[in-house]
């Protein structure tokens, strides 16, 4: 069987994924392309005050953080969510997808 960061190596949004001590411990290749090397980095410094708190209540509640943002030029979802191990959390994935200019939406409820 297949490492899960097989799947995630390759495919075309940005995956981080960090600790509890918020080290960074996986990266896919468009995470290291957007964010540089940061494995086995501390993400902190990377982050402002606003930031940081949001990481902390992440971390400490087990909550997720979703948001959109621009940049150079292309608007980017971004979703934050812990990740369990042993029924506790373990850290953070990061999920950063590109959406298109255009997109359409549907009601499926």
């Amino acid at each position: 069987m297949k490492q899960i960061e097989d799947y995630f190596s390759s495919t075309d949004c940005a995956i981080t994924v960090c600790d509890t001590g918020c080290n960074i411990v996986y990266q896919n290749d468009r995470s290291v392309a957007v964010n540089g090397d940061m494995r086995g980095r501390c993400m902190l410094g990377c982050h402002n005050d606003r930031s940081r708190a949001i990481i902390a209540r992440i971390l400490s509640e087990g909550i997720s953080n979703s948001y959109t943002i621009s940049k150079k030029g292309q608007r980017k979802l971004i979703h934050q969510t812990p990740w369990y191990q042993e029924g506790k959390v373990a850290g953070i994935i990061e999920f950063s997808i590109v959406i298109p200019a255009e997109m359409p939406h549907y009601d499926r409820g």
